[in-house]
């Protein structure tokens, strides 16, 4: 360490030290030996038990995760000009990441983009997503709780200072995970900028598409599977599209924008699938009768039905490409097992009504459940369903979503492509 420190020191054990020098940046409340007083969200200095400096964290005293580390740069002060960096350097990575891969005639990819993601982006607790001119953002930890008037106001500097229009920021600080923090759950405009409208048109990947910011899941829309949607929308011109936990639509819309003759929307949630119907009329899909429909259904008793061959037909089929987007089936370790056969038995589902020759594209959004364990689940479906799978292209989730080495949290998302043969 090249200088003094004067934040208090949390003390911790040799086990957490390898952790964090490993590049996992949290310490559990069990890993710590000794904390001198301080407040509660404060920044602490973290020091192993054989005075060795290890990083600087935001400390949680209510948490299980005890302190969540902003740096392992003794010579960082974690003041407004730390943060203001932290926030250019999460910007300049979007822009460097995506502000060249538009579709040519389209908006920007950084036009709805994440801006902040919490750890990866060095901001533990704190996700900001763009929507256009508004920003909504979510606040898990006491620590970012604190920090709230800095950051935005530094978030609204950085981003005008790039020529980026924001009128609005949404606080969707609502999540069960803040009770574990001991903060309180709300949501609103943030009185730092002037209100909105709640109701949004937003586009994305030249599609537009209508949020609720107030009533929908998350921050108002999955913006981590930009590319994927892209490259379903590539395979799409002249096919049958069936698309599964559709939310909103974006998988089918895009479908339909890159040429798809039909797309059946599933659901289980009728008002996601009266927002396909609003969202599709935004871009003219509504105008030509017979493009796309729509079934309100549980799609895990819904797809075996569609083996029944005038129960396809009456649905749109046959089909010749599903996308399976389904929930996360497991947030914790200890059921990834019954998650593992879930996505099995989704996965035959689909294989089972779709041709030779007809593709596949399905994910995975737990980070318990691993590239390698979903990759096992479609094997073991494709085996027990007489299919052969032809790897099309295997992703992840957008690089606005950043993956942050030695903290496999921040890695959640995985998306394959296959031609069944």
């Amino acid at each position: 360490m090249k200088q003094a420190r004067s934040y208090p020191r949390l003390t911790i054990t040799r086990k957490a030290a390898k952790s964090l020098q490993a590049g996992h940046p949290w310490v559990y409340a069990d890993e710590v030996i000794d904390a001198e007083p301080t407040e509660n969200g404060a920044v602490v200095d973290l020091f192993e038990e054989n005075g060795t400096w290890q990083g600087a964290a935001l400390v949680s005293q209510r948490s299980t995760i005890r302190a969540r580390v902003v740096t392992s740069n003794a010579n960082d002060h974690v003041d407004e000009a730390f943060w203001r960096r932290r926030i250019e350097w999460a910007w300049r990575h979007r822009v460097t990441s995506m502000g060249g891969r538009g579709i040519a005639g389209a908006e920007p990819d950084t036009t709805c983009c994440r801006v902040l993601f919490s750890e990866a982006d060095g901001v533990p607790g704190l996700v900001v997503d763009k929507y256009e001119d508004v920003l909504v953002t979510q606040v898990g930890t006491v620590g970012m709780e604190r920090l709230r008037p800095v950051v935005y106001q530094l978030l609204l500097d950085v981003l005008r200072g790039d020529g980026q229009e924001v009128r609005a920021i949404y606080e969707r600080n609502d999540g069960s995970v803040r009770a574990k923090e001991g903060l309180e759950r709300y949501q609103g405009w943030w009185d730092g900028t002037a209100a909105a409208d709640e109701r949004l048109v937003v586009r994305e990947n030249g599609v537009r598409f209508r949020l609720d910011l107030a009533n929908s899941q998350k921050t108002g829309f999955f913006l981590d599977q930009k590319y994927n949607r892209r490259a379903v929308r590539e395979l799409a011109a002249g096919r049958r599209v069936l698309d599964c936990f559709c939310h909103v639509g974006p998988f089918g819309l895009n479908a339909l924008a890159g040429g798809a003759s039909y797309v059946r929307f599933v659901d289980a949630s009728q008002t996601a699938l009266d927002l396909v119907g609003e969202n599709a009329a935004l871009n003219g899909f509504g105008e030509t009768p017979g493009m796309w429909g729509t079934t309100k259904a549980d799609v895990l008793t819904y797809l075996p039905e569609l083996r029944n061959k005038r129960r396809l037909r009456d649905e749109g089929g046959p089909f010749d490409l599903i996308v399976l987007d389904p929930p996360a089936f497991t947030k914790s370790g200890r059921t990834v097992r019954n998650a593992a056969r879930g996505y099995r038995e989704l996965n035959a589902a689909a294989l089972r009504i779709l041709p030779r020759g007809g593709y596949l594209a399905t994910c995975s959004c737990s980070q318990h459940m691993t590239r390698d364990l979903l990759a096992q689940a479609i094997a073991e479906a494709a085996h027990g369903t007489n299919r052969q799978l032809k790897q099309v292209e295997e992703r992840q989730q957008a690089p606005d979503h950043p993956i942050l080495w030695g903290f496999p949290q921040s890695h959640y998302l995985d998306f394959f492509v296959f031609q069944v043969v």
